[in-house]
């Protein structure tokens, strides 16, 4: 039943018509995770626990560490100790850092990465390719995250931040919606790119979780260690996504700009390529549908959920 599920959750079993079986624990607390495997027979594990924003990593360096590399390594751990051996684990682009080619594909060097968190994210991949390699039975799947955003179109689940989001879109469409914040900071207009301001590839959240469906089949031919890009390949500046935020919303959205942030690039996007020809996978929503959604989103749940 939905007795004690987070209200996110009663949507997401309300949307799905079937129950969702849900515990919370804390992915660093070895004995609960060794207890949830001792209850359960699983047989794969997808990873999407961790800490995840950029500017808070460079402040608070060591708890990023402990979260995200810990927690991994204890997850990593009982799994072993319980013979389950495929995992899919939400990377992320930051693991390219600092482009040297462009559109960025798997090939492009790794490990250069400007924030603790994108190193938390490449050495949790390193972890996982080692022990793949030791290993010769454990199958896994890295996925490469771009920038998602948009929300479910039933407008029932979305990104619900607490306090003040730190990515961009969630934050326009607060000044947008609610008027909860003034107005958006634009970190930086002096890029080498068309309009000066960051260029990043957007993902409508849909298509990033289908293409973990997509990866889940894929363990299933024993597939060893892969890894893909999730993203569309379109690169957009953040003036183009607060005009498609403004076309979405039909409302005027204020901007300042401000000094450029630590740990960011100028210009990331993907080559999606791979996931298509080995996942069948590749990004069907385009900005207008991201931005609609998210809007619908916010409209629906201005103080989320």
């Amino acid at each position: 039943g939905s007795a004690g599920l987070p209200e996110s959750l009663r949507r997401v079993q309300e949307i799905a018509h079937r129950p969702v079986l849900f515990q919370e624990l804390d992915i660093t607390d070895g004995a609960a995770l060794q207890e949830l495997f001792s209850k359960h027979r699983f047989s794969a594990v997808m990873h999407f626990a961790g800490l995840k924003a950029v500017g808070e990593s460079v402040q608070k360096p060591l708890e990023y560490y402990r979260v995200n590399l810990t927690g991994t390594i204890r997850l990593l751990e009982t799994m072993k100790a319980h013979g389950v051996r495929n995992i899919v684990f939400s990377s992320s682009a930051t693991v390219y850092g600092d482009p040297k080619y462009l559109p960025l594909d798997e090939k492009h060097p790794v490990g250069g990465c400007t924030n603790p968190y994108g190193k938390s994210k490449f050495f949790i991949e390193e972890m996982i390719r080692d022990l793949c390699k030791a290993e010769r039975d454990w199958n896994a799947v890295l996925l490469r995250y771009f920038n998602p955003i948009g929300a479910h179109e039933s407008g029932m689940i979305g990104e619900d931040p607490q306090g003040i989001p730190n990515n961009l879109m969630p934050y326009v469409a607060q000044v947008v919606a609610v008027g909860r914040r003034e107005f958006l900071s634009v970190f930086g207009n002096d890029y080498k790119t068309d309009d000066g301001t960051g260029v990043r590839d957007y993902i409508h959240v849909v298509d990033l979780a289908k293409g973990h469906i997509a990866a889940l089949k894929k363990l299933k031919e024993n597939c060893g260690c892969k890894i893909y890009n999730l993203g569309t390949g379109t690169g957009y500046s953040v003036l183009q996504m607060v005009r498609a935020m403004e076309k979405a919303s039909g409302r005027e959205i204020k901007y300042r700009i401000t000094a450029r942030r630590e740990g960011d690039v100028a210009s990331c996007y993907a080559d999606p390529a791979l996931a298509e020809q080995e996942l069948g996978w590749k990004a069907a929503f385009g900005l207008d549908k991201m931005c609609e959604d998210l809007w619908r989103w916010q409209l629906q749940n201005p103080t989320g959920f």
